[in-house]
């Protein structure tokens, strides 16, 4: 495996997240392989990949042949036997361990001996889902953020078993995929930024709580006072406020720390389902 070069990308997942990560590879100029359990999830992805492609051909960054070759470089299937010659996989599906692990199992039988399996988990264990595969040292988390196209931080997760060659390859690739890797080198729940940005949504939330100030003058101070670009009830409310739900309850379970358990007011909002993601249902109704 070492020096070996990754020409071909599978992406198992074709949401917001897996779609961008597909464009990103495409941009890169790698051949691209995108999978979701129906055409029409892909078919989608790649409609909105051309509509963001559309917009960079009007501003002058791109010229329609570019975004036709970009487009052109990715192949749309379903299930992962199409992931047979790919030289490395990025799973980007639900937050489910078991689904994850069920996945993996999946991908280490079809792909070839020497790719590389990485997930786009935020917060899960990459040793449990490299267990389920023959390749552990071969396993890796590669965790982008949203939206993939525009953020350039990449997370590359130690797994128990990963190898120093596999990061080596993991840098090497998120490098030419414009992106700025760091490497966690420890298997912790939620890594590095989610780890760091749990802690901040909780003490916010609790600020609320105590009726210390609203979410909407929190927001105003994060951003004027620590120049951030996202107040934590902004972010939350855009990313989803169940994520940070179910995020803070893993940290719980993980870590036997009540000082990650969900607020009042967290719960209270998933009770309504009023969960963010623009609908004016969030944080600033409360």
């Amino acid at each position: 495996m070492i020096g070996m070069e990754v020409k071909k990308v599978g992406v198992l997942g074709a949401g917001a997240m897996g779609g961008g990560i597909a464009l990103v590879a495409a941009q890169a100029g790698y051949d691209v392989v995108l999978s979701d359990i129906d055409l029409a999830f892909v078919d989608k992805a790649l409609g909105w990949m051309g509509n963001f492609l559309s917009k960079s051909v009007e501003k002058g960054k791109i010229t329609a042949e570019q975004k036709d070759a970009v487009l052109g470089r990715i192949a749309r299937t379903t299930g992962v036997d199409e992931f047979g010659d790919v030289d490395m996989v990025i799973e980007a599906i639900i937050e489910d361990l078991q689904v994850k692990k069920d996945s993996f199992s999946q991908l280490d039988q079809v792909c070839k001996p020497e790719a590389l399996l990485t997930t786009n988990t935020s917060s899960m264990s990459i040793t449990q889902i490299a267990s389920s595969t023959k390749r552990p040292e071969q396993v890796a988390g590669l965790h982008f953020f949203n939206p993939a196209p525009i953020m350039k931080l990449v997370e590359i997760i130690r797994g128990y078993s990963t190898s120093d060659d596999t990061v080596k390859i993991l840098t090497d690739v998120t490098v030419k995929f414009g992106k700025k890797p760091i490497v966690v080198k420890k298997d912790s729940p939620g890594f590095v930024v989610n780890r760091v940005m749990m802690a901040q949504f909780i003490e916010a939330i609790k600020l609320v709580e105590e009726g210390v100030a609203t979410p909407e003058d929190i927001d105003i101070a994060v951003k004027a006072g620590l120049n951030y670009p996202m107040g934590p009830f902004e972010l939350q409310d855009f990313t989803g406020v169940d994520i940070g739900y179910h995020v803070a309850n893993y940290f719980t379970d993980e870590f036997k720390d009540r000082r990650w358990n969900p607020p009042l007011p967290l719960k209270e909002l998933i009770r309504a389902g009023r969960l963010g993601r623009k609908t004016g249902a969030g944080w600033y109704n409360y």
